[in-house]
């Protein structure tokens, strides 16, 4: 199974922000938005990993809560359940992102793993992906391996 690391990075949250993923050192993406969250990034990362990814079964690895809870504590349930509200009745934030997301990982048939990792702990792959979301959000451009 291919590993995965995303990261998301925002700029005042609001702000300019950008996102990456890296299955390895050689093999990345990163993007960037003018004015965006970092929730908002999170999950754009794991969408461009999947896009560019889209062949093998893989484990997605994210120090987000908000996109490994979604899945593997399946959020995503509740939130179709009751029409796209979370459980304090609200809309669920970033739904258009949200939406891109399900249809590539509920409606796929390989399998696709989420796992979380500590961010900022000395994972290698973690700050690796953390420095190129924040080098795009910073430069306000993104790269590709």
């Amino acid at each position: 199974m291919k590993r995965i690391h995303t990261d998301g990075a925002c700029r005042g949250n609001p702000g300019p922000g950008g996102w990456a993923w890296a299955s390895g050192l050689d093999s990345y993406a990163s993007g960037c938005a003018t004015h965006t969250t970092n929730q908002r990034m999170e999950v754009l990362a794991v969408i461009e990993a999947l896009r560019e990814n889209s062949d093998d079964p893989v484990e997605i690895v994210s120090d987000s809560t908000y996109v490994v809870k979604c899945f593997n504590d399946q959020w995503h349930v509740g939130w179709l359940r009751r029409g796209w509200k979370n459980s304090q009745g609200r809309p669920v934030a970033n739904r258009d992102l949200w939406e891109q997301l399900f249809e590539l990982v509920l409606n796929s048939p390989r399998h696709i793993a989420f796992s979380w990792v500590k961010g900022h702990s000395g994972d290698r792959m973690n700050d690796f992906v953390d420095e190129l979301a924040t080098a795009a959000a910073d430069l306000q451009r993104g790269h590709h391996s």
